[in-house]
């Protein structure tokens, strides 16, 4: 952990006090006088390294005081009313000044504040001379005001002491300076001096952070989309072999909207197909047919279903159709002649229907 700087503006001078952490507390480590030109005007001959922090604190002659008494003692209400309060009890714009409050105690059922203020433009003048010299105070306070407040119990004694300050007894500015770096009583460092510095680098490290953050995105992003075009690529090349293999297996087929449906809608029709020959034997059928010993006999047409034989032939006459019903009861079933007619031969045309197998 660095160091610290506390720049304690007085009447005669600037003391820049070097600190050190010391388990919770700052302790100095060396003290540098500087002189002050016309309007608290100083330059910093010395450089300070390893800083991390820095404070200041201003003199009482350049600050002004008054005390308003209020109804509540929440802070944060009161730095909202001040510049309201105060209007009409100091001399000026309060908009040209920069206020902070102490709540010192409670008085007739009111709170008793004291309100601290300092002018923008002297205030504006000393920052900025601390700036030149790479040093943005975190905190505007005051180590006699830290002192008289302390030690004084009531604001009458408060306000009697800050109009006539003086030397103050038994006052130890090394000891000051360690507590108001731990705790400082006021801070005039508010509206547009408010210290950023912490707040900057909140920021600097959120926009590290969100650059992160989107280069990470991106990177998902991008490894994302060459995941796509890969997953397309290979499903074009899927659909190809796809169209390659049902034209293969359908090369007849014209109009080709979805293989798989397609596919799908052949292989339906092949069962059905399959269910009305489940159980015929075509080559069994024609092997019993050609044992059948009728002269003159022909079959002309045989078609074979799964529920129903039909033959269709010519013999010489009316027998020799019942002589081959009575054959073909051998081997099928429920043979029966279903049509017979003479043809310009003179022979005997038939239809005989039958059943499969016998078991």
């Amino acid at each position: 952990m660095g160091g610290a700087v506390f720049f304690d503006l007085q009447e005669r001078g600037l003391s820049v006090y070097s600190l050190k952490k010391s388990g919770k507390s700052w302790i100095p480590a060396d003290t540098v006088s500087i002189s002050l030109g016309e309007n608290y005007s100083f330059s910093l001959a010395k450089k300070f390294t390893d800083v991390d922090e820095s404070c200041l604190s201003l003199p009482l002659s350049l600050l002004n005081f008054r005390i308003i008494e209020l109804p509540f003692s929440d802070m944060k209400k009161i730095r909202e009313l001040l510049p309201f309060e105060i209007e009409g009890l100091i001399l000026g714009d309060p908009k040209d000044f920069v206020f902070d409050a102490r709540v010192l105690g409670k008085k007739n059922e009111k709170f008793e504040v004291l309100v601290a203020y300092i002018s923008k433009d002297i205030l504006r003048k000393i920052l900025n001379s601390l700036k030149t010299s790479g040093f943005d105070p975190r905190a505007a306070t005051s180590l006699e005001l830290a002192y008289l407040l302390g030690s004084s119990p009531s604001g009458e004694e408060v306000m009697s002491k800050l109009v006539r300050p003086g030397p103050l007894p038994g006052f130890d500015r090394m000891h000051a300076v360690s507590a108001e770096m731990e705790n400082t009583t006021l801070d005039l460092r508010r509206d547009e001096f408010t210290f950023s510095a912490d707040a900057d680098k909140t920021k600097s490290s959120l926009k590290i952070t969100s650059a992160l953050v989107l280069l990470l995105l991106l990177v998902f992003l991008s490894d994302t989309v060459m995941t796509i075009i890969s997953v397309r690529r290979e499903s074009r090349a899927l659909q190809d072999d796809i169209r390659k293999t049902y034209l293969g297996m359908f090369p007849g087929e014209k109009k080709i909207t979805d293989e798989i449906y397609q596919t799908k809608a052949h292989i339906k029709e092949l069962k059905d197909k399959e269910s009305a020959y489940i159980g015929v034997s075509p080559l069994l059928l024609l092997l019993d047919l050609s044992r059948i010993t009728a002269p003159g006999t022909a079959f002309t047409e045989v078609t074979v279903a799964r529920e129903l034989i039909v033959l269709k032939g010519e013999c010489s006459s009316m027998s020799d159709a019942q002589r081959v019903k009575n054959n073909l009861e051998g081997f099928l079933t429920d043979v029966n002649i279903s049509e017979t007619k003479p043809s310009l031969q003179n022979r005997t045309m038939f239809t005989i229907t039958a059943k499969g197998g016998k078991a």
